[in-house]
């Protein structure tokens, strides 16, 4: 298939048919963001909620200044609760220090565990050491996706310090749980680290023990 225009991309999207303006979203993965912008801006407000979220995530992909502030509003003003995760999660891919401070407001204030589970997630995406605290409260929610996104995020971050309270899991009934210490611990090197691993090496869940030997093997190459 050749690669369409940009004037062929902008008139895709402006199709009656939702698939078109799919496919022309996935069209601008090779168009340089200062031209890939303009043409996302056009279906944030789509009347199709795949499109719209589409629309959000890339403009976490194709980064330019333009893309902060318009994340940012989504999160915090947008209705639809999957296009406030979504908003979340893209301000993680851009990777820009400003976002922590709404990210956290959004972990605090929104009643939604979607949009507070990718609120941790790209606190962590952030590698942003401020997030340890807030991440080490998600911990103690009732909601276990929420505490697989604050272990897996206090690994991101190495926040070294959090090993004893993110060991409290390691006999968790979820073997998401588990398997999410097993990678987290792969950044925090101690020795209740390691002698963690090797309990979870041995864990009945093969994905379990696997992330285990994988990260044990990282912390012994770094040796």
């Amino acid at each position: 298939m050749s690669q369409l225009s940009l004037e062929q991309i902008a008139t895709q999207l402006e199709s009656p048919n939702s698939r078109d303006r799919l496919l022309a979203l996935a069209s601008l993965r090779e168009v340089p963001a200062e031209d890939a912008v303009p043409l996302i801006k056009k279906v944030l407000d789509d009347e199709m909620l795949p499109v719209r979220s589409m629309a959000v995530f890339a403009l976490g992909v194709k980064q330019t200044e333009e893309c902060y502030p318009i994340l940012v509003k989504l999160l915090e003003t947008d209705p639809d609760y999957g296009i406030r995760a979504d908003a979340a999660g893209a301000l993680g891919y851009l990777a820009d220090a400003r976002a922590f401070e709404p990210l956290v407001r959004a972990f605090y204030e929104d009643t939604e565990w979607l949009v507070r589970f990718s609120a941790a997630v790209s606190l962590g995406n952030l590698q942003d050491i401020r997030a340890k605290e807030v991440l080490l409260e998600a911990l103690n929610t009732q909601e276990a996706v929420i505490q697989q996104a604050a272990i897996a995020a206090l690994g991101e971050i190495r926040a070294t310090d959090a090993v004893d309270k993110i060991l409290n899991f390691v006999d968790s009934p979820d073997w998401l749980i588990r398997q999410r210490l097993a990678e987290a611990l792969g950044n925090l090197k101690t020795q209740k680290s390691i002698s963690a691993l090797k309990f979870l090496s041995k864990d009945a869940h093969p994905q379990v023990s696997q992330a285990a030997t994988l990260s044990l093997q990282r912390l012994e190459a770094s040796a």
